[in-house]
């Protein structure tokens, strides 16, 4: 296996984990207020969906397309939800950290060869979250017009 689908099959089998230290911090950071007394339940399975699926989401197989529709709807209700854009972005932002500390806590990325793949599924992440914010801030800012 090579190391990009073993990075995303550590992501995905630590999908709790992941989805519990995401809750962690936007339930208590200060740029996050709403999601403080948010529904927990609900808030573990948004972030947990992210993590659980995230190979399918980097996957060039993924089109602009599908990440567009869930992300602008995802846009609109948070807006309907009553979140503000910036906590909207900033939890997208943990959840890319919260992903990345993972990974290199886990010490898959020794050599050369293990940085460039890892460089690789960095781009397709990267290009991934960047897309679902600019979705999600589209959709968002749909509902306030």
């Amino acid at each position: 296996m090579v190391l990009s689908n073993k990075l995303v099959d550590l992501i995905q089998r630590n999908a709790d984990p992941l989805t519990r230290r995401w809750m962690e911090i936007v339930r208590t950071h200060e740029s996050t207020p709403t999601y403080h007394n948010y529904d927990e339940a609900e808030l573990y399975e948004r972030a947990y969906s992210v993590y659980s699926q995230l190979g399918r989401w980097v996957s060039s197989e993924t089109t602009k397309e599908e990440i567009k529709g869930v992300y602008t709807a995802l846009g609109k209700r948070r807006h309907k939800e009553g979140f503000r854009l910036s906590e909207l972005l900033q939890a997208l932002i943990v959840t890319r950290r919260v992903l990345w500390s993972k990974v290199l806590s886990e010490g898959l990325l020794d050599t050369a060869l293990d940085l460039n793949q890892a460089l690789e599924l960095s781009n397709h992440v990267v290009l991934f979250f960047d897309r679902a914010m600019v979705y999600a801030t589209q959709g968002f800012e749909s509902v306030s017009s």
